[in-house]
């Protein structure tokens, strides 16, 4: 493709998209659950129709998710660490992780990528191929949505899932005693963001970990396996993804679960990329790890006697998790320090909107 042709929304339409998604209708496996119910895509983004249709069979809840995404306005894509590729990969990833934060089966995103004049065929394409690779590493097709121009590159979309009923997880639910879990540690890309941001290159994160703190933002992980086992094993009480960082997570399970939740210090895990950039930058770790870093990590509460048969559980799908606290009736979340000590949950936790006197419910 020339690097400097301009094509309208039509010729977008036919020459990319439905070359890229071509395929979908009648080649798209089914998504099935236990016993009859599926979900099967029967007519996709490459007919061409004003919608895609799904076949929905059997006792099943739909899940449905809209995130947008800061696009161009993303600092890191900005400063040239990010390209349109992978742009496109992350919206896929922040829409898929709310499906999987509510343990739900992905079976399909519609997608709405909006562009400037000045966007050639070539970026677009771009755009649109990070998209297909992450809906195809998720197991996600993008069925649909909606592309035409506009001021600015403008990346929206809408996840669909598929959970048996009652299945469905929810950040409410927790209870007194519950253990509080994680599925894997936080405060990788708040790292990556701040070493990033600050232009102050060291020799060994560059060589130790640069590739680690460059993929939590090109490539981040929608939890989507984690989230269906967690919704199957049904013993989970409650569950969020960490989308706005660890300390907001646990401050929403709480306040939305009339509870409060102690992290202890000695169980919370630090990445060694991420104590490595904290330590060169004179940045505390343990806020970095709960403060406002995207990471799409889960955070869920189950019974103590249901922690390891679920983590043998896990095992069996080549999946882990850590147990970082308890679930208190008290309904103050804070952090047990190694030296007995208690204090709020360190770092800064991700506001939708500018706090209200009184504080903002997250």
């Amino acid at each position: 493709m020339n690097d400097e042709i301009f094509s309208d929304e039509p010729t977008r339409l036919s020459e990319t998209i439905v070359k890229l998604f071509a395929g979908q209708t009648g080649g798209t496996p089914p998504v099935v659950l236990a016993g009859e119910s599926r979900a099967e895509l029967t007519v996709g983004a490459d007919a061409q129709d004003d919608c895609a249709v799904f076949r929905l069979t059997g006792d099943q809840e739909l899940v449905v998710g809209s995130d947008y995404v800061r696009g161009p306005k993303f600092r890191l894509y900005e400063m040239g660490v990010l390209d349109e590729y992978d742009l496109g990969y992350y919206l896929v990833a922040a829409n898929v992780s709310d499906v999987a934060a509510m343990g739900a089966r992905p079976i399909g995103l519609l997608s709405v990528v909006r562009y400037p004049r000045e966007m050639t065929d070539f970026v677009f394409g771009r755009v649109m191929e990070g998209i297909r690779a992450a809906c195809a590493d998720f197991g996600c097709p993008n069925v649909g949505g909606d592309i035409g121009g506009a001021e600015r590159l403008i990346l929206s979309a809408s996840a669909l899932g598929i959970c048996r009923p009652g299945d469905t997880l929810l950040r409410r639910g927790a209870c007194p005693g519950d253990v509080v879990c994680l599925t894997s540690p936080t405060g990788l890309a708040g790292a990556a963001m701040e070493y990033f941001r600050s232009r102050r290159v060291d020799d060994v994160i560059e060589a130790a970990h640069r590739d680690t703190l460059m993929a939590s933002w090109k490539r981040p992980q929608a939890r989507v396996r984690e989230g269906v086992a967690l919704a199957e094993s049904r013993v989970v009480t409650s569950c969020q993804d960490t989308s706005d960082g660890l300390k907001a997570t646990l401050e929403s399970i709480a306040w939305s679960s009339g509870v409060g939740i102690t992290v202890y210090e000695r169980d919370l895990p630090v990445l060694p990329a991420v104590a490595a950039v904290c330590e060169h930058l004179g940045v505390n770790a343990l806020s970095t790890v709960m403060g406002d870093s995207v990471d799409f990590e889960l955070v869920f509460t189950v019974p103590p006697s249901q922690v390891e048969p679920l983590r043998a559980e896990f095992g069996t799908q080549g999946l882990d998790f850590c147990s970082i606290g308890l679930v208190t009736a008290d309904q103050e979340t804070t952090l047990h320090w190694a030296d007995g000590s208690r204090t709020s949950l360190p770092g800064k936790a991700w506001r939708h909107a500018p706090d209200r006197p009184g504080g903002l419910r997250v």
